[in-house]
């Protein structure tokens, strides 16, 4: 299967990147490249790019779509909280710019044998690294109810969470559940058929907050932003598209907190904790996909663009 994925907000975050040719340019979700490659046709002879994956197949198919950009493309399989020593050790202190692009790709999602799409029947997998040992089907058969509710609460936001995780805790005690098949069924038998006709398809919820408790999505990204805004140099950006209203709260919480860490009480005359801004935050508000974007890709409707600017004093 070809790895396919359209690039969400793809001028948007161009933009905001504000590309110099000479620059050296991080993309931590490498994904199929669509960004990548906007941002490598931008690059002179003396620009670097460097591209950072968990995923094999998305390693092999950004590898071969950067194959015309040469020496100045690095590909690197590894996780971008790692992003920091996966530069050192390639004698990178500072960069230009870094993009994380959050959402899972349609190749991801539409490869049923990757166990991401609640559309086919195949193995609980919902690995983004295929090299980890867990799997969705170890956290639907290991966790106890009160851990599954959480999840599927916090990270799903369902409002039929408890019921749906009583329901999970039922059905495995029968028989392990192996497929996301049975598990769509299962979530399907714990929520009232008037409100399935509604809010999409029942399962949508309860297979996101798998995936994220899996690869600890919200976990790496709140850990490693705070890293990923000291590695800009001056003038620096880092554009971040975000699809669910916690990563982009996350987002939103930490770029603020890097242009004012300032924790003294707000009646201080001056500043006596002696923590200065790294940098402004571009967008007070998020940048939405357009009209037209959102009826050509339907899976970029949730999605955000949120940019800081590195400003060293």
């Amino acid at each position: 299967m070809e790895f396919k994925h359209e690039s969400v907000l793809l001028k948007e975050t161009i933009d905001g990147l504000r590309v110099k040719p000479d620059g050296i340019y991080v993309d931590g979700t490498l994904g199929g490249a669509g960004h990548a490659v906007k941002v490598c046709e931008k690059l002179s002879a003396k620009g670097r790019f460097i591209g950072i994956d968990q995923d094999q197949d998305a390693i092999i198919a950004a590898s071969k779509r950067l194959e015309p950009y040469g020496d100045k493309v690095t590909v690197i399989r590894s996780n971008y909280c790692y992003m920091a020593e996966e530069l050192r050790s390639r004698g990178i202190q500072k960069v230009d710019g870094i993009l994380l692009d959050l959402g899972v790709s349609s190749y991801q999602l539409d490869n049923e044998e990757r166990g991401f799409s609640y559309r086919a029947d195949a193995p609980l997998d919902m690995r983004m690294d295929q090299r980890a040992d867990r799997t969705a089907g170890d956290i639907v058969n290991g966790y106890e109810e009160k851990e599954l509710y959480r999840i599927i609460r916090d990270y799903g936001e369902d409002k039929f969470a408890k019921n749906i995780a009583k329901h999970i805790v039922a059905a495995r005690e029968k028989a392990p559940i192996e497929t996301t098949g049975q598990l769509t069924e299962v979530i399907r038998s714990a929520i009232p058929m008037k409100m399935q006709a509604l809010g999409g398809h029942p399962a949508k919820r309860t297979f996101q907050a798998i995936r994220i408790e899996l690869n600890r999505e919200l976990d790496v990204l709140r850990e490693s932003l705070d890293g990923m805004i000291d590695m800009l140099g001056d003038g620096g950006r880092i554009c971040i598209i975000t699809f669910h209203s916690l990563e982009d709260r996350i987002v939103k919480t930490i770029f603020k907190k890097n242009e004012n860490p300032c924790t003294c009480p707000p009646d201080f005359p001056v500043c006596v904790c002696g923590k200065k801004s790294k940098g402004k935050v571009i967008t007070r508000k998020p940048i939405l996909p357009s009209t037209e974007e959102m009826e050509r890709n339907p899976r970029s409707k949730s999605a955000k663009l949120r940019i800081f600017e590195r400003v060293i004093e």
